[in-house]
């Protein structure tokens, strides 16, 4: 019998070790993904979003007129969000901050006449929305603004942009201000505090950050994320890249 014992002891000793092995492995992957995840919510710097390779932290939206949306794929570092009847966009599962951040991403009309980066923000309690190449093509500016669409509101502008070309965007959100740029020319400075903001019911599933096509099909690459400091103000090595 007490051999039988040892012989037990040897043999269970073992696959507990294994076990508790797994397990530790298991929580660390898991505590890895969360931090993953919600690192740019901890500290400043800049944070890819997009990793170039697949749809993770994303969600392809399906409510609403995105219902009839069209294919999402990502295919050589883009993501692309092909025509739909009407929208076809994606929201972003993960963390991110309310206020004091910048959101930078390249974007191209692939084929269309109306907007093809409609992208949702929040900012505080509120949320917006950042369109580019709506109302045949050419419009840009906040929806909504005092209840007026980009179209009528003092954002309101018009870029020629052509199609199959990428155009750089910068969207940052201060304390007091929304500012965005398409290809280093500002085309949004308002001070949000003096305003209602507010979005289209039909970019509700977009929040909190989504990006939507509206009868159009368009690319997307390098889309990132970077928390800024309590005064609205850039990290060290943004802020340098920035002036240049």
């Amino acid at each position: 019998m007490r051999c039988h014992g040892k012989k037990f002891i040897m043999f269970v000793r073992p696959v507990l070790f294994v076990c508790v092995l797994i397990a530790a492995v298991s929580t660390a992957i898991s505590q890895e993904s969360k931090t993953d995840r919600s690192k740019f919510e901890d500290k400043f710097g800049t944070t890819a979003i997009f990793d170039g390779k697949s749809l993770e932290g994303w969600k392809v939206i399906d409510k609403f007129v995105f219902k009839r949306h069209g294919k999402v794929s990502v295919k050589e570092g883009e993501m692309i969000l092909e025509k739909g009847g009407a929208g076809t966009g994606i929201v972003w599962q993960g963390k991110m901050p309310r206020i004091n951040y910048e959101i930078r991403l390249e974007a191209k009309r692939i084929e269309g006449s109306d907007f093809f980066c409609g992208l949702t923000f929040p900012v505080n309690d509120d949320y917006c929305t950042l369109i580019l190449g709506g109302w045949g093509g050419g419009a840009t500016g906040l929806s909504n603004l005092d209840d007026f669409a980009a179209i009528e509101n003092q954002t309101s502008n018009f870029v020629e942009f052509k199609n199959g070309q990428y155009y750089p965007i910068r969207l940052r959100v201060s304390g007091k201000k929304i500012e965005a740029w398409v290809a280093g020319k500002k085309i949004v400075d308002v001070d949000h505090t003096e305003h209602r903001l507010s979005i289209w019911w039909e970019q509700e599933p977009a929040r909190p950050l989504g990006i939507a096509t509206w009868y159009t099909s368009a690319a997307f690459k390098k889309v990132e994320l970077e928390r800024l400091t309590s005064k609205g103000e850039a990290t060290e090595n943004e802020a340098t890249e920035n002036k240049k």
